[in-house]
């Protein structure tokens, strides 16, 4: 179909931006059967890691693998062209064990295109959008740098740190939202036109040096796991849906994951010569003269942030990561910042290993524009213009991971949109996923957001390997995943609950149960039937025994969350005028317009009495899930 021709047959959806976000969403739009275009500023940056080239982590690990458990392609895209696995947190409970893995970062971003090519239902352009289409409130299309008008039924945002983009490099300024890459100006002032609120973040990357210029024998070597847990749930999925029927075309052929095959990374660490270069620099740092006015990342602080706030400490670490098997370029995790160029070379070569290292490409700033998540519903849809939904670092979080988590959602809701279908509501309760989205939409953005293990209520219940378990009820309003798959996941949760009863209830020694056993660390032989199962499976279930006095308490809690979910506010519902109600807490229900109480309650500014008389007004009216 011509593109410049939709006015009488709309896109069922558009996705603008091809990051981490907008591939999700626009593969989710498309496999949900709805028609479906990408835009791109540039197609050679599609799923482009504009940072380090690694994927998970803690918390993000977990999300990751809920993406997978949601049907999405992050996980399969990271276990191919991962080129090293760890999982971290092994000193800690398995709730907190964290996958992650080091990406040949070409090969991720080549594959994930492929993936979006070989879709029927998915078509990719080149262009800048430069503005929406709205009519009474209502978002009709795009407008782009070609003076081309397209069409759709919903457009999903992705446009990640490229709205309004300035990039620092000493006192060096220069538009764009990646090194090499263009800005989007014209789309933040059409925003502000229709009324959604912007603000200001920024970010930043380290530079990228040269592998032969490094010393590895002042480094310590990072290896990968001999037995690596990967992102994707292979014990459910078969092989066709492992490869989607789009990727017929395709190569999919998987690395060894033996510690022989796995690149390893490189651990050294600033000394006192690097702080002193960076301390008598400070005053040409864009971030300390006052030139960035956009807030950063608290919890990836630029190695100026580092040298400041922490000027105790003898030294930080820094880790090397290759960037890919075919290349020798290097990332340098932990020394991002926005110093002059030269300043970046003598800071460097203090650090033991660098001495002569060579930068390619320089590290730098980025200052952007997002949107204030307040202003979503919890479907990721705008509060402020009807049928356009926002996804990844528009909405003021940092991370590939969660990017991904939200373009996943949001795509999924802009095709049941565009198709008449109800939205899909991904509750906190469920898994990170659901606490991200409920966090921006509730609680909002003064920071990037960044996912962590603590910021969800019931992490007990989150561990990594229990993600298709908890996602399983989500599947009767999807279609993301294939029917074959979800016989196999009940099938697990069948096996998971029939052996979790029988090592809880079956006494083999002293009067006790294997669980007893179990708990208490002793060692015992577990039943030849038990021993045979999957590795998932077996896990899964050692983990609900062991820690099921933790896990109890943790599900009366969710019980107790569960009845403020019940309590539906409609979406007609008038908060002004309600008598006590204060004028603070009405401004925010109205600008937030959450869906239940316990929404309402999540909100900051709305205090527990205005709970209180927003569920005598609300049950007066009998509206119950």
């Amino acid at each position: 179909m011509n593109i410049s021709d939709t006015k009488q047959n709309p896109y069922d959806v558009i996705v603008c931006g091809a990051g981490h976000a907008g591939c999700e969403a626009a593969l989710a739009a498309a496999r949900s059967g709805s028609r479906t275009l990408i835009l791109t500023g540039n197609l050679d940056s599609i799923a482009q890691m504009s940072c380090n080239p690694a994927v998970g982590g803690q918390a993000k690990g977990q999300i990751v693998r809920e993406i997978d458990a949601l049907g999405g392609e992050m996980a399969h895209n990271t276990d191919i062209s991962a080129i090293q696995f760890k999982l971290l947190n092994t000193s800690k409970g398995p709730s907190v064990r964290a996958p992650r893995a080091q990406c040949d970062k070409k090969e991720y971003q080549f594959r994930m295109k492929h993936v979006l090519e070989q879709n029927a239902n998915l078509e990719i352009f080149q262009v800048l959008v430069t503005g929406l289409i709205v009519k009474n409130g209502v978002c009709l299309g795009v407008k782009t740098s070609l003076d081309i008008e397209i069409y759709a039924k919903t457009v999903v945002v992705t446009t990640g740190t490229f709205l309004r983009a300035l990039m620092y490099v000493g006192e060096n300024k220069s538009d764009g939202g990646r090194l090499g890459d263009h800005t989007s100006k014209g789309l933040s002032a059409d925003f502000q036109k229709y009324g959604i609120k912007l603000g200001r973040f920024k970010t930043g990357t380290p530079p990228r040096i040269l592998g032969s210029s490094i010393d590895f024998t002042k480094t310590i070597k990072q290896y990968g796991d001999k037995n690596p847990i990967k992102f994707a749930f292979y014990d459910t999925c078969s092989e066709q849906e492992r490869f989607h029927v789009e990727h017929k075309k395709m190569f999919h052929v998987e690395h060894n994951t033996d510690k022989t095959s796995q690149v390893p990374c490189e651990q050294t660490n600033t000394t006192a010569a690097t702080a002193n270069i960076i301390r008598n620099n400070l005053h040409k740092s864009p971030l300390y003269k006052g030139d960035i006015s956009g807030i950063g990342p608290r919890y990836c602080p630029s190695i100026e942030d580092k040298i400041v706030k922490f000027k105790d400490k003898d030294n930080h670490r820094i880790y090397l990561e290759p960037e890919g098997r075919n290349t020798d370029e290097w990332y340098v995790n932990g020394f991002s910042t926005s110093l002059p160029f030269d300043v970046q070379i003598k800071a460097l070569r203090t650090i033991p290993g660098l001495e002569n290292s060579q930068i390619i490409r320089p590290a730098y700033a980025v200052e952007y524009d997002y949107a204030f998540p307040t202003q979503l519903s919890l479907s990721l849809e705008s509060n402020v213009i009807s049928c356009v939904f926002f996804a990844g670092q528009i909405n003021g979080t940092s991370g590939y991971e969660e990017a991904a988590a939200q373009g996943l959602i949001a795509g999924t809701n802009a095709s049941h949109k565009a198709q008449g279908k109800s939205a899909v509501i991904i509750g906190r309760e469920i898994g990170y996923i659901g606490v991200l989205i409920d966090d921006l939409t509730s609680k909002g953005v003064t920071e990037p957001y960044r996912m962590f293990t603590s910021r969800a209520e019931f992490r007990l219940l989150f561990n990594h390997g229990s993600s298709e378990l908890r996602y399983y009820s989500v599947h009767d309003q999807t279609s993301l995943i294939s029917t074959k798959r979800k016989y196999k996941i009940k099938d697990k949760i069948e096996s998971i609950r029939k052996w979790t009863y029988f090592l809880n209830r079956t006494k083999i020694e002293s009067n006790k149960t294997f669980g007893d056993l179990l708990r208490s660390d002793q060692k015992f032989d577990f039943p030849t039937e038990f021993s045979s199962l999957s590795n998932e499976i077996k896990e899964e279930v050692m983990y609900q025994v062991k820690y099921a006095g933790y896990l109890k308490r943790e599900l009366q809690n969710l019980e107790k969350f569960k009845h403020s979910e019940k309590i539906i506010i409609p979406q007609d519902f008038s908060y002004d005028g309600i008598p006590g109600l204060r004028k603070e807490s009405i401004e925010k229900l109205n600008s937030v317009s959450p869906n239940t109480l316990g929404h309402a309650s999540r909100i900051p500014g709305v205090n527990p009495s205005d709970v209180e008389i927003l569920m005598i007004m609300i049950q007066g009216k009998s509206i119950r899930k």
